[in-house]
């Protein structure tokens, strides 16, 4: 069944957030609300089969563009911090009738745990999909990278596919590259991601990169330690990311969370297998809903 959304605009902290709210058909018992939160560089056209998906199984979703993504607005003081995320976060999660459960994929996932984490009655669910407290570094390092490499803009959507491609060797590659229009803005003839460029630039005051990723890993490691809501790891067999040491040190912070292994996935785990990824997430949403 095809359903869909309607487009919001909700404000945050000192940004307006666009998002994107699937309902469950009227036939459909209503089940809760489920928040979508996307990696960095990324948007929320990511969860479009995820929000329709969940909708026909009676959730209410929302998937909200982070600030300085998308169509959300850039903040005006670059202001792109952990926290800065978590008050957008919150912001949405109060036009809400009900506590949501969180499902977030890389940066949108770190903004869930340390929501959570910090305020242990703020949801009622915590979906991880390829992050954990420990990020490999390398991994990091290449999405940084690919990120960096397009600042310069494309001269065609094939170019900017190809880009993709070679950074995400995992995923079909789409007939046509249309779809990427939703990321991508046209200036002077060439194609830019949609994304603010102070966001590569975000770091912790007179700190270097290191020294700002070891304090978000022991942040990240204090949330992950006071989750008591279900909690599910979604992670990409292939995700260079998340390792498997990192999903086990990860179990042992948050021994009641299960972890799913996406066969041939890497780190876009909902876009390289959604149809295991969403039978996985739908199995874990009957269980929330059932404590």
């Amino acid at each position: 069944m095809s359903v869909t959304p309607e487009h919001l605009t909700i404000e945050g902290r000192g940004v307006a957030l666009a998002a994107d709210r699937w309902q469950a058909p009227a036939h459909e018992p209503r089940r809760g609300s489920v928040l979508l939160l996307h990696g960095g560089g990324q948007t929320r056209h990511s969860w479009q089969q995820t929000g329709a998906r969940l909708a026909t199984h009676g959730w209410t979703s929302i998937s909200v563009d982070a600030r300085g993504h998308g169509d959300s607005g850039w903040a005006a003081d670059g202001d792109y911090s952990q926290d800065a995320m978590i008050a957008d976060l919150r912001a949405v999660a109060a036009t809400l009738d009900e506590p949501p459960i969180l499902v977030g994929a890389s940066m949108g996932g770190m903004t869930s745990l340390l929501a959570q984490g910090e305020d242990p009655g703020f949801a009622l669910g915590l979906v991880l999909v390829d992050v954990t407290p420990r990020i490999e570094p390398e991994g990091s390092a290449e999405i940084t990278a690919f990120m960096r490499s397009g600042m310069g803009g494309f001269d065609s959507l094939e170019e900017a596919a190809d880009a993709v491609m070679a950074y995400n060797p995992h995923r079909k590659r789409p007939p046509r590259p249309e779809g990427l229009r939703k990321n991508l803005r046209e200036r002077d003839g060439r194609w830019y991601w949609h994304w603010d460029p102070r966001f590569l630039g975000q770091r912790g005051e007179g700190k270097s990169a290191e020294e700002t990723a070891r304090d978000l890993t022991g942040r990240a490691v204090d949330a992950a330690r006071a989750i008591r809501v279900p909690a599910l790891l979604v992670r990409g067999s292939e995700s260079r990311i998340v390792s498997p040491e990192g999903a086990r040190e990860l179990l042992t912070l948050i021994p009641h969370a299960r972890v799913i292994d996406v066969q041939g996935a890497g780190h876009m785990v909902a876009g390289d297998d959604n149809d295991v990824f969403a039978q996985g997430l739908l199995g874990f949403l009957d269980e929330c809903v059932s404590v």
